[in-house]
């Protein structure tokens, strides 16, 4: 569980209360279910964990391992994986369910993307994530900026495949392309949750253009993979998952992540019900039936989660696609 409210500096140097999510402020809390025993994560304090960050700190980087709360950072982190966030820590966007600091941002720091590939390049990176909050506030979402960062990473570590995590860049025309035409290897943008959820789970997103942006990439570049992923817990019924499965399979999505939703605050949408380790493999053997290269599907399971372990499995999985054909 994490706190409501941050300590943050304010302009005068001393110490100030600020509220992270203005919009929850007011809501009446709502229970927290006790996890059950299948929901264990390992801590951090690991050597390779310290150095992990003391170099994103050194490199003035924000990560949404910590901003929106994950569950894994100790293994991940422990591992040398950091999923970087860029154009800062404050989104645009209030979603129930995300723990992600919600106001206006500040204006875009240009050096950013340099410092990112500089970062790929001390941890040695094989494969690396990068995402973003919403920028609402841009002419293009942060578009070009995410473009930058992918060619900056490409500059510094050549050999290192690039995933991006995008937010859906709802009405900016031209934005969806501009990262595409970068070649990320991995294009993932998560629907987060069924259609009947979004009004109250993702008010500021639209489920179908969602699934259009997907679609549309694979439309300008088949080569790279795209990849969605999924909570349970907000209270979907097995039907919708199913036909979720079905929309992304239209849109000719590649790569399937399902985990469990974990609520961060009392102010936080709640858990409605807590998904077994069979039923999360019960979704994986349906999802694989319906033709996606890859699933990943556990309770702690997250978008970027193993996500190098991942890209060299769906390169796997295309070639022996293709050889089969």
């Amino acid at each position: 569980m994490v706190t409501l409210l941050d300590t943050t500096p304010s302009p005068a140097g001393g110490a100030k209360r600020a509220v992270r999510h203005p919009e929850k402020e007011h809501k009446p809390d709502k229970p927290v279910l006790k996890k059950p025993d299948w929901i264990r994560v390992r801590a951090g304090g690991s050597a390779v964990y310290e150095e992990t960050r003391k170099t994103v700190r050194e490199n003035g980087l924000v990560t949404v391992c910590e901003e929106a709360g994950c569950p894994n950072i100790g293994e991940c982190w422990s591992k040398k994986h950091a999923t970087m966030m860029i154009m800062g820590d404050t989104c645009t966007r209030a979603c129930a369910f995300c723990n992600v600091r919600t106001g206006m941002p500040d204006p875009l720091d240009t050096d950013e993307p340099r410092r990112v590939g500089d970062a790929v390049l001390r941890l040695g990176l094989r494969h690396v994530v990068i995402t973003s909050v919403d920028r609402d506030d841009l002419d293009d979402g942060g578009a070009q900026h995410m473009a930058e960062t992918i060619h900056a990473i490409r500059a510094a570590s050549p050999t290192t495949t690039v995933e991006v995590l995008t937010p859906d860049f709802l009405r900016k025309p031209g934005a969806l392309e501009l990262v595409v035409e970068a070649k990320p290897d991995v294009f993932n943008h998560n629907l987060e949750t069924v259609a009947s959820n979004y009004l109250t789970v993702r008010p500021g997103a639209r489920y179908y253009h969602s699934i259009r942006l997907l679609e549309r990439v694979k439309e300008i570049d088949p080569t790279i993979f795209t990849k969605s992923g999924i909570m349970v817990g907000l209270g979907e019924t097995r039907n919708e998952v199913l036909q979720l499965m079905d929309d992304l399979r239209i849109a000719d999505v590649d790569f399937l992540t399902i985990g469990q939703y974990l609520q961060p605050t009392k102010k936080h949408h709640e858990v409605t019900h807590f998904v077994t380790p069979e039923e999360f493999e019960s979704y994986a053997l349906s999802a694989r039936s319906k033709g996606f290269l890859l699933v990943s599907s556990s309770p702690l399971t997250r978008s970027s989660y193993h996500a190098d372990e991942d890209f060299a499995a769906l390169v796997a999985a295309r070639e022996a696609s293709l050889s089969a054909a």
